[in-house]
């Protein structure tokens, strides 16, 4: 009975420490590829965001000046906050820190265009 106590204790099962330490350092190495990766997409989607919105503004300023609704002083543009006012905008993207104006440049063009810029 004793022999066989002493062959179940010799038949433990488990990892070894160079085991352990060898996960370990896999795992180390996925995480410092993942979490630049990671960070580099959520800045790519936020600058993608504001450039999206900036065009949204000026698309609404195209709008406005397409209406007939011209900007309270003509040398800044519009502000978002008029185009909010006049219907152009739902509400002001404010998550995103626009607080430019759209500058409208008339352009010299043979059919009178005029540029939309947010600044």
């Amino acid at each position: 009975m004793l022999a066989r106590m002493k062959k179940m204790f010799k038949k433990e099962k488990g990892f070894t420490l160079v085991e352990l330490l060898a996960v370990i350092a896999i795992l180390a190495i996925i995480v410092a590829i993942a979490v630049p990766t990671i960070g580099n997409v959520i800045d790519n989607s936020k600058a993608e965001a504001t450039t999206a919105n900036e065009e949204l503004v000026e698309n609404a300023a195209r709008l406005a000046d397409v209406s007939g609704v011209g900007p309270a002083d003509t040398t800044l543009g519009y502000t978002i906050q008029e185009l909010v006012d006049a219907g152009f905008l739902d509400v002001e993207p404010e998550e995103f820190e626009l607080k430019g104006n759209v500058k409208v440049i008339e352009s010299d063009t043979e059919n009178g265009g005029k540029t939309f810029k947010y600044e």
